[in-house]
């Protein structure tokens, strides 16, 4: 297991800009705004061949007023919990305040590696007098200055989190291999409730407030289907829903989930059905290629006759017209029912959209399909296919050189994915077809 960095402190003394530069990723969302990192927010950083996990946490609150920070704190916990080393961020600006006071000791008493941090300290030059107050917090290791905007101090700070690290040897960066899965739907689909469920803790903030899930989180699963690494995404709302900026940023960062993920999970609430947000969201897994699988959650809420699932499987398949090559689970994540099922369903979508056809065997297909269905024709001259090749996977890509593109109507094309799919299966996954003009016809 790779060491792990915790990174707390009170809301709003600058913890995710530190931890984004330390990974030298943009992963958290940064905003002037108490709270705003609600759940632990993982990446993986490096110094100097020492590899290691690095949380950023919502902002510990003492006292906390209302529930998302109640949450915020219990999540403080659990990464606390977790780590080998905590970096306690301070602002040099505000003092040591009571708070802070307070969550030292909370710190002191986790038996971690605490490294006081103390944000803000933007010039190189003398040590700021302000600076020496924060010694009476009295931990092992002195206050470091630093400055989380400008990187100032960030690389003595990390030689000091190495040299805390357990056997302080050098760890493996290997690749990996696990296969990455975005859960994405609307909010209150359930998509924490499921991940938490999987994990076996309380990993993501579970809540009926919508868009408690605000940044993209990655999780590590590995069990007797394989390894996978779970992505929970922010509740994707209506575009003109999003009223404050820091939601827009939700919503770009379960985009940019969607994009690493090798599988996405559209979770769809069972008791308000399909809806057109849902259309909208499993339509940014279809644009961007990737593995699918209708999860339709809260399964054991609803009323149920003979025929309650096979109509419901209609209605979903009615709505995602342009997806009904992705498989369709019915589950619980409160109750857990069937959800062992959906591993099934991820190998086995994630090992057709690998899939690799050979060349001679696509062009048997290829004359088979011209010959139940001619091609379009334009006066007289037809489309003529010359030949089809495999260039790609996830999603299989497939070439297919012409006389002219311009013939290749979109209903054929359609009519040769089918025929292909037929053949060969490709479920779970698109299929893309590049058409292109051989030179000199």
């Amino acid at each position: 297991m790779k060491p792990v960095v915790a990174i707390v402190g009170r809301p709003n003394v600058g913890k995710s800009t530190l931890a984004n530069k330390l990974s030298g990723q943009r992963l958290s969302i940064i905003e002037d705004t108490p709270g705003v990192t609600r759940d632990r927010i993982y990446s993986e950083a490096e110094w100097n061949c020492y590899a290691f996990t690095l949380i950023d946490t919502g902002g510990i609150e003492p006292r906390p007023d209302d529930e998302i920070f109640r949450h915020m704190r219990v999540q403080t916990e659990i990464a606390i919990e977790t780590a080998d080393v905590i970096l306690f961020v301070l602002n040099l600006h505000d003092g040591v305040t009571a708070d802070d006071r307070e969550i030292a000791l909370m710190l002191k008493k986790s038996g971690r590696h605490i490294i006081p941090c103390v944000n803000k300290v933007d010039n190189t030059g003398a040590t700021p007098t302000g600076f020496y107050e924060f010694y009476e917090l009295g931990f092992a290791h002195d206050p470091m200055p630093v400055s989380s905007l400008n990187g100032n101090g960030t690389g003595d700070l990390l030689d000091v989190v190495t040299s805390c690290f357990p056997n302080h040897e050098e760890l493996d960066m290997g690749d990996d291999d696990s296969i990455k899965v975005a859960v994405i739907g609307k909010p209150n689909a359930g998509k924490s409730s499921l991940v938490n469920y999987i994990l076996g803790e309380e990993r993501m903030i579970v809540s009926p407030i919508a868009g408690t899930t605000r940044d993209a989180i990655d999780a590590k699963v590995e069990n007797k289907h394989g390894e996978f690494t779970f992505i929970d995404t922010a509740g994707i709302r209506r575009q003109s829903k999003i009223a404050d900026k820091i939601e827009k940023y939700s919503v770009l960062r379960a985009k940019m989930a969607v994009e690493r993920a090798d599988v996405c999970l559209i979770m769809i609430d069972a008791g308000q059905g399909v809806t057109e947000q849902d259309e909208r969201i499993a339509g940014l897994a279809h644009e961007a290629g990737k593995a699918a699988i209708f999860v339709v959650n809260k399964w054991d809420t609803i009323t149920k006759d003979n025929d309650t699932v096979k109509d419901f499987t209609d209605d979903v398949y009615k709505a995602f017209a342009y997806m009904t090559y992705a498989p369709l689970v019915f589950v619980s994540a409160k109750t857990g029912q069937r959800v062992d099922k959906i591993f099934e369903h991820i190998k086995y979508v994630h090992e057709q959209a690998s899939l690799r056809i050979s060349t001679g065997k696509l062009n048997e297909i290829l004359a088979d399909a011209v010959m139940r269905h001619q091609p379009p024709s334009d006066r007289g001259k037809p489309l003529k296919l010359y030949y089809m090749t495999q260039t790609g996977v996830c999603p299989p890509t497939f070439v297919i050189f012409c006389n002219r593109a311009d013939l290749f109507h979109f209903s054929y094309q359609r009519f040769i994915e089918n025929h292909i799919r037929r053949v060969f299966g490709f479920s779970g996954t698109p299929i893309r077809i590049i058409v292109k003009p051989r030179g000199g016809e």
